[in-house]
């Protein structure tokens, strides 16, 4: 896949995630919106995976730490063909596969159940101890929030990443700035997260989130005898005139008008 097809599905994607919002009647459109690029570069240009055999043993894990985000990629794995595009529409309906944060137990594709913030870290390190155990040659990644950086346990697992020198393991920091109380720096400054971060023994890289060439770059970067951290930089509610940088739309869905003018401004059509 292209960069043009890939700018193309995340269009698409952002579009059927204004349609899931709506339908389901909650939701986290902003943080959903941020990680569009992130996941979707990693599922069609990184990760080794086959999604006629979601349970493959040698495939990549992705661990999606910031679970209330679950709609992106819920919406990834469905246009990768892990599960019917048109069970998008089920979300957070009872019965439905697709809950309010990934569950490994019944979503083809969701490698880990998270929701608890910082937990989802701690099994990324997991996996990729477990892989080095069984002389496994797969590659773990964790998506997490910024918000999510001030949790402790997420201090906890980057210690024991550097520490076992996990060069299959990569942290990816949706960095847009924003969570459900304000702005990160009013409820709790994250300060220098570049200099933490590698004072922690990661390899650090700083990158625009919503730019696929400088995601896919970096995540082909090598890094031997340490685990590897993405900085990305991100706009929360990226895509959506009057979502993007509103803390608002941290945690509520939008109305039928709103969709309407969200999908005609993303260059689909209005219903």
């Amino acid at each position: 896949m292209d960069y043009q097809q890939l700018q193309d599905l995340n269009q698409q994607i952002r579009i059927d995630l204004m349609n899931m919002f709506c339908q389901s009647k909650s939701g986290h459109p902003g943080g959903s919106l941020s990680s569009v690029e992130i996941i979707s570069t990693l599922y069609n240009k990184v990760m080794r995976v086959d999604p006629a055999n979601p349970q493959w043993a040698d495939r990549d894990r992705f661990v999606f730490s910031k679970g209330h985000g679950a709609p992106a990629l819920y919406a990834v794995l469905a246009h990768k063909g892990f599960f019917p595009v048109e069970e998008l529409a089920t979300l957070r309906k009872y019965g439905s596969r697709l809950q309010g944060h990934p569950d490994s137990k019944k979503t083809p594709g969701v490698d880990a159940s998270t929701g608890s913030l910082g937990q989802g870290v701690s099994i990324a390190v997991g996996f990729a101890l477990g892989a080095r155990l069984a002389g496994k040659d797969y590659h773990t990644y964790a998506l997490l929030g910024d918000g999510e950086m001030q949790e402790g346990q997420v201090w906890e697992a980057a210690m024991a990443a550097a520490h076992y020198k996990l060069d299959n393991l990569t942290f990816i920091l949706d960095n847009n700035g924003l969570q459900i109380d304000g702005t990160n720096e009013q409820v709790m400054s994250l300060g220098d997260i570049h200099q933490k971060m590698a004072a922690f023994g990661f390899k650090v890289i700083e990158v625009n989130g919503h730019d696929l060439e400088q995601l896919e770059k970096a995540f082909q970067v090598k890094a031997t005898g340490q685990p590897k951290f993405i900085l990305a930089h991100t706009v929360k509610g990226k895509g959506v005139s009057f979502m993007e940088n509103q803390v608002g739309w941290h945690g509520k869905a939008p109305s039928d008008e709103e969709v309407d003018k969200a999908v005609c401004e993303l260059g689909g059509v209005q219903k």
